[in-house]
């Protein structure tokens, strides 16, 4: 038996803590600090899917993980200019796998902040210097150049966490898990998501493009380790609102679609405009954004609390002109870890943009929801698998 050691569990009262091996050598190994029990359920799930994002697209993938669940996930592809300005990425120079992770924290950076980030392929130099920007408790990839590592050696004065797991490892086919002192036993979902899980076009609109196919993939994978009920929003390779952990399918629509009308809104060039005081730190740029998008932003203005962060009062975005900006969001694919019982997910996802979904499908209700989907155009897809993950 192989284990280590840990400070605690998911609480400092937990103790002992451990994670162990009956037989054979524990696939990981720890190159800097010391990581937590949390740490390590965000590294192992936050992993795996990046490993199967990356075996389903061929691209390099990441992700940025908060509390067993993804606040984004992303495969590689160049930043634009406005992305580069909205995920603070300035003028770095950006490698494959950097530019995924980069895409990853971008989705959602409130949610990021202090996150566990999963890379699919070796950490670089480039990815390892944007890292070193963010605050993050830990790192997990299959390998780090010497460059890398040495970069994140110095993070969070040493103690920056540094996993490597060993891409080649297989775990058994059963798992299981002790609760109230009764161990549950089951299968593991190694259910393989590919192209083949979308064939079943349901709707009118059939035509389903090769970058559609690509986001519906990244959903339905992140949404196979995000806590359930979960639903996810996809826009060019890269989640752009995900709800977990809701015990109400709308709800999970509604809070993911928010997440993604957060991320198209900062975007406008009001906020890209925003009069950022100098040396304002990374964290306290993003807690700005979200107050000035948020219904408060009118206190921020009112009390002067804005002195504290903006050179000068910063332009009000009305509702009005909020409204208008997120009309013009198209080509969002939104994936659904569960049958969506009615109709009215339909309605408040086409409102963030959604043109694409895929979902298992299975609800007595489920002409109605296709019917809804015809109503605006939007091409569904059945995959008739569940995703529940707990």
């Amino acid at each position: 038996m192989t284990e280590l050691e840990l400070k605690y569990g998911c609480n400092p009262n937990q103790k002992p803590a451990r994670i162990f091996m009956d037989r054979g050598a524990l696939p990981l190994k720890v190159l800097n600090g010391r990581p937590g029990y949390i740490n390590f359920l965000d590294a192992l799930n936050s992993w795996q899917l990046v490993r199967e994002l990356k075996a389903a697209t061929g691209l390099p993938a990441a992700a940025s993980f908060k509390h067993v669940s993804p606040a984004g996930s992303a495969v590689a592809k160049p930043l634009t200019e406005t992305e580069r300005k909205m995920y603070f990425a300035g003028e770095l120079e950006l490698s494959p796998i950097a530019s995924a992770y980069v895409r990853a924290r971008g989705a959602d950076r409130l949610c990021s902040y202090g996150d566990w980030a999963a890379l699919s392929d070796v950490c670089d130099e480039a990815t390892a210097r944007y890292l070193a920007l963010e605050v993050s408790d830990g790192v997990i990839a299959p390998g780090y150049t010497p460059q890398a590592l040495e970069i994140l050696k110095t993070k969070r004065k040493g103690g920056y966490n540094v996993v490597e797991i060993d891409p080649n490892y297989v775990p058994k086919p059963i798992e299981h898990k002790d609760v109230f002192g009764v161990t549950f036993e089951q299968g593991r979902n190694s259910f393989r998501i590919d192209g083949a899980l979308l064939e079943n076009i349901v709707t009118r609109e059939k035509d389903l493009p090769e970058h559609a196919v690509r986001d519906m993939l990244l959903a339905l994978i992140t949404l196979k380790y995000t806590q359930s009920n979960s639903v996810c929003y996809v826009k060019d390779g890269m989640t752009i609102g995900v709800g977990a952990g809701q015990q109400s399918r709308i709800h999970c629509t509604r809070l993911a679609g928010q997440k993604a009308d957060n991320w198209y809104l900062r975007q406008h060039p009001k906020v890209l405009s925003l009069p950022f005081r100098s040396g304002i730190r990374r964290p306290d740029r993003d807690n700005a954004i979200d107050v000035y998008l948020s219904e408060e932003s009118g206190d921020l203005l009112e009390n002067g609390a804005w002195k504290d962060t903006f050179l000068l009062a910063p332009d009000p975005l009305t509702r009005e002109e909020k409204k208008a900006w997120i009309a013009q969001m198209s080509g969002v694919t939104l994936g659904s870890d569960a049958f969506f019982p009615f109709g009215d997910n339909v309605e408040r996802a086409r409102k963030s943009g959604v043109q694409y979904i895929a979902q298992p499908g299975g609800s007595i209700r489920d002409d109605h929801v296709i019917a809804t989907c015809d109503k605006y155009g939007i091409v569904m897809a059945f995959t008739g698998m569940r995703l529940f993950h707990h």
